[in-house]
C-alpha cells in the first residue's frame, strides 16, 4: 500500500514518457493564444504529435522546424470539391507542400465522422476524396511521406458488446470495405474517435463509473475469453473485430479521438473535472505502460487525446466546450502532472476555426457540419449509437452476476 502510494504521489504521466502521446488542437474559439505562443506549451509537455481539422498556415508555420507530426485535416465542406483532381492538387500544393519538410506533415485526414453523418451524398465523395488527394501527393511525390485517411466514430459500429461480437453496420459494410481497402493499398491507418464519456451520458445507471474511468474489475467477453477491466479497450477491440471479419487484419487501427469534459450541462452525467483527471490522468499512465490491447497486446494505438484547449464556439451541450487540458490563457484546466508553460507572443490574436486557410481554388460546396466534435440532436444520437449496444448488454451481464 505505501509503495502505491508513493508512485501515485510522484507519478508525473508527462506525454514524453507515454511513448510519444498525440494532441487534437481545434480552434473552434474566439479566445484562443497565437500558435506561436501554442509551441513552447506544446513542447514543455512533450507533445511528439499535433492532430488538425484544417491545415491552419498559422500553426504549420509556427511549428515548422519542431519536429512534431501533424495530421491536417480537410473539412467535410470541400469533399464534393475534392473530386476535381486539379482541385485536390491545388489543396495539397497550397495546404501541405508548401510546408514540407520544415513542417513535419505526415497524414491528411479526410473529412471526420463523415459515414455517420447521416448525409449518404455527403458520404458518397467520401472516397473520391480520398483517391484524388492520394494521387496528388503522388504526382508531388509524397504520397510515401504523407498518407491520406478519414477518422470515424463507433457509431460505424452496428454490435460493439461484447467485443467479440464488434460488427460494422450493414448499410455501411459496402462503403468501409472499400476505405479499408485504400487504407491497405496506401498503407494509412484506420482512425477510430472513442469515447467511453458518450456510453456512460447514455446510460449512467446501468454502466459502472469505473468501468468507464480505468478503475474498475472489469468484464470477461463471452466470446473470446478475454478480460477487460476498462471500456476505452472493449470499444477499441470492439472496432478491430469489425475490421478483421472484412478480411482487413494488416490495416493498422488508430485512435484519433478519446477525452473526457470537465463539466457539463446537469443532464450531461459525468462531466466533471474530477472524471476527467481521472480518465486522461489513467490514459496517460496506460499509455505509459506501452500496453495495447487484450485483443492485440502489442499494438501501438498512437492515442491523440482529445483536446488541447476548451473551445468556447463549439455548438452543442455544456461538455463540448470543456473537453480541453488548458484554459486559453495556458493554465490548466486541472492537474495532471504537466510543466507546461504558455509562451508570450503578441497579439494573441482570436482563431477561427478553418477559416483564412483555403486556397482561392476552393469553395464550399456543401454547407459545412456543425464542428468536428458538435452534438446536435442527431448527431448525439450517432455518437451513443456505437455505446448502446454496449451499454445494454453490459447491464444485463451486471444483473446475472449480481443475481
Amino acid at each position: 500500500l505505501l509503495l502505491f502510494l508513493f508512485s501515485a504521489l510522484f507519478f508525473k504521466p508527462e506525454l514524453s514518457s507515454a511513448g510519444g502521446l498525440g494532441i487534437n488542437y481545434g480552434q473552434i474559439a474566439s479566445n484562443l493564444p497565437h500558435p506561436e505562443s501554442v509551441v513552447p506549451l506544446v513542447k514543455s509537455m512533450g507533445v511528439s504529435r499535433i492532430k488538425l481539422y484544417d491545415a491552419d498556415p498559422r500553426v504549420l508555420k509556427a511549428f515548422a522546424n519542431t519536429g512534431i507530426e501533424f495530421i491536417v485535416g480537410l473539412g467535410n465542406e470541400y469533399l464534393v470539391t475534392m473530386g476535381d483532381p486539379k482541385q485536390a492538387q491545388a489543396w495539397v500544393k497550397t495546404n501541405v507542400q508548401c510546408y514540407l519538410p520544415a513542417t513535419k506533415i505526415t497524414c491528411i485526414a479526410i473529412g471526420n465522422e463523415v459515414l455517420t453523418y447521416n448525409d449518404s451524398a455527403l458520404s458518397s465523395h467520401l472516397l473520391p476524396a480520398m483517391e484524388n488527394i492520394h494521387a496528388a501527393l503522388a504526382a508531388c511525390n509524397l504520397d510515401k511521406q504523407v498518407t491520406v485517411t478519414t477518422a470515424h466514430n463507433l457509431g460505424v459500429l452496428e454490435v460493439s458488446y461484447p467485443p467479440s461480437a464488434g460488427v460494422f453496420r450493414k448499410d455501411l459494410t459496402q462503403k468501409l470495405s472499400c476505405i479499408l481497402d485504400f487504407n491497405a493499398k496506401v498503407g494509412s491507418p484506420f482512425l477510430i474517435n472513442a469515447y467511453p464519456f458518450f456510453a456512460y451520458k447514455a446510460n449512467p445507471k446501468q454502466i459502472p463509473l469505473d468501468f468507464v474511468l480505468f478503475e474498475g474489475s472489469g468484464i470477461v467477453d463471452s466470446g473470446s475469453g478475454l478480460h477487460y477491466d476498462n471500456m476505452f479497450h472493449a470499444q477499441i477491440d470492439a472496432a478491430q473485430y469489425a475490421i478483421d471479419k472484412l478480411g482487413y487484419k494488416n490495416v493498422c487501427l488508430q485512435i484519433s479521438e478519446t477525452g473526457w469534459p470537465s463539466k457539463g450541462d446537469p443532464d450531461e452525467a459525468g462531466a466533471s473535472q474530477e472524471n476527467a483527471k481521472t480518465y486522461n490522468g489513467n490514459l496517460l499512465k496506460l499509455i505509459s505502460m506501452k500496453k495495447g490491447t487484450p485483443m492485440r497486446p502489442n499494438l501501438n494505438l498512437n492515442i491523440y487525446l482529445f483536446a488541447l484547449f476548451n473551445e468556447n464556439q463549439k455548438p452543442g451541450p455544456t461538455s463540448e466546450r470543456n473537453f480541453g487540458l488548458f484554459k486559453p490563457d495556458g493554465t490548466p484546466v486541472y492537474n495532471l502532472g504537466f510543466n507546461a508553460t504558455l509562451g508570450s507572443h503578441n497579439p494573441p490574436g482570436p482563431s477561427g476555426g478553418s477559416d483564412g486557410f483555403t486556397p482561392a481554388v476552393l469553395n464550399p460546396a456543401v454547407g459545412s457540419p456543425d464542428g468536428y466534435l458538435s452534438i446536435t440532436d442527431d448527431a448525439e444520437k450517432v455518437h451513443l449509437q456505437g455505446a448502446l449496444s454496449m451499454a445494454c448488454i453490459m447491464a444485463s451481464t451486471i444483473l446475472a452476476l449480481l443475481l
